[in-house]
């Protein structure tokens, strides 16, 4: 949660447009998601499709059909081998495809970018654009591509492309692209039309796509009844939802202050999720509740999970930061992040590396990849706080201050305990 991109304008708006220390959530509204049932990975269908699926099969059909369940097993269950049985799958399909080829390519894309594996995606829409078919999908692909890889200009053409103020696709994209720029309100009005566009579709899995988002934004708005109400509304629609939960459970810990309860959110979602970072949040928590022990459990929880080769580059920034502000392996975290940006040079990766050259007391150098790679390119809360430290340290008083003021009104974003390091800045 606490990565999320924050508008510089708002961050001052939500100390006063924020709900105060109101209680947003109640028990009695999400106790009945939190049951722990382990999600189905087959079914007859499933067996069925795979079941055809031999050595040296050309059932392309199957390929397909086998590749979306392993994704959905993925979703459900946060598991990375269904994610990398999806994208075996996939590269079956595009290798045997004659028909349909540009489709299949896309959908190895999008594979490939669920494990931060950028600029495979790239070839793979590349690829997709040659064959011709579905330019209007693989424009949009193209966008999502270039954004990852900080590719700015190039991702405002595709989104210029593609300008369709009634297409679904079109109004998320444009969302994204202001939340890049800072313009949280426009950002949230596309996302809006987005909703009401899901909704008209009677689809549920863009219906779930609009409301998991838009309850984030919401969150950074300030607008936590909105947010909250987003997340429950998730849950309505699929119970199972871990993200939704996720959501919840920061608003119990964040806003108002209640890491015990957060806390037995979460426990319940890692019965039968298991993704790696809900365990740092748990840590994160534990910390705020000077449980060293529960902190220290969960970090274990979290490294042991992200040793399996399986999530390559996915986790590269949860680790960078681990190695900063936990386990203090500041060498590993500056070849980490010196791999983010030959990866990925977004300004989340450059400011891994000033971070990293700070804690390792190089603070010119720090200043100088705030000067030419950050200042002016992200209004993301950890990103400015790292920015505040860095002028901190090498004198620079007043952008400090004027970092400051506007860092104390995104606390929510930061989490509970930055509050005190804000203030000490």
């Amino acid at each position: 949660m606490k990565y999320f991109i924050l508008t510089l304008a708002f961050l001052a708006l939500l100390s006063c447009n924020s709900e105060g220390n109101k209680k947003i959530t109640d028990a009695e509204d999400y106790n009945k998601f939190l049951p722990s049932v382990a999600p189905k990975t087959t079914s007859k269908y499933f067996e069925l499709w795979n079941s055809k699926i031999k050595p040296d099969s050309i059932q392309l059909t199957s390929f397909g059909i086998v590749s979306g369940q392993y994704e959905n097993y993925f979703k459900a269950t946060g598991d990375i081998s269904y994610l990398i049985k999806s994208q075996k799958a996939l590269e079956k399909a595009v290798e045997i495809a004659a028909t349909g080829r540009a489709g299949y390519r896309r959908a190895l894309a999008r594979n490939y970018i669920s494990q931060h594996r950028f600029k495979e995606a790239l070839v793979q829409a590349n690829e997709a654009l040659k064959i011709g078919s579905g330019i209007t999908d693989t424009h949009g692909l193209l966008f999502d591509i270039h954004m990852e890889l900080g590719n700015y200009t190039l991702a405002k053409n595709y989104l210029n492309s593609i300008t369709d103020m009634s297409n679904f696709g079109f109004l998320i994209r444009a969302a994204k692209w202001n939340d890049y720029k800072g313009d949280l309100a426009t950002t949230i009005n596309y996302m809006e039309q987005a909703k009401d566009k899901a909704e008209k579709t009677y689809t549920k899995s863009l219906i779930l796509w609009s409301y998991t988002n838009l309850a984030d934004y919401y969150g950074h708005a300030g607008r936590l009844s909105d947010s909250y109400k987003y997340y429950l509304k998730s849950l309505e629609l699929e119970p199972e939802n871990a993200y939704a939960k996720k959501g919840i459970a920061w608003i119990v810990f964040s806003h108002e202050k209640n890491p015990k309860e957060a806390l037995r959110i979460l426990d319940a979602v890692t019965k039968t999720y298991h993704a790696p970072d809900y365990y740092l949040l748990k840590a994160e928590i534990a910390a705020y509740m000077n449980n060293t022990e529960m902190q220290l459990l969960n970090i274990d929880e979290y490294i042991k999970s992200v040793k399996n080769p399986s999530y390559g580059d996915m986790y590269n920034a949860y680790n960078i930061d681990l190695y900063l502000n936990e386990t203090q392996q500041l060498d590993k975290a500056f070849e980490l992040a010196k791999k983010e940006v030959a990866n990925r040079p977004t300004p989340e990766s450059y400011n891994f590396l000033a971070y990293s050259y700070l804690k390792l007391g190089e603070k010119e150098k720090a200043l100088s990849i705030v000067r030419d790679h950050l200042e002016g390119k992200s209004s993301e809360p950890a990103i400015l706080y790292t920015l505040a430290e860095i002028y901190k340290k090498n004198g620079l008083t007043k952008k400090t201050k004027e970092l400051k003021s506007e860092l104390l009104g995104a606390v929510y974003e930061l989490g509970p305990s930055s509050k005190s390091k804000i203030e000490s800045l």
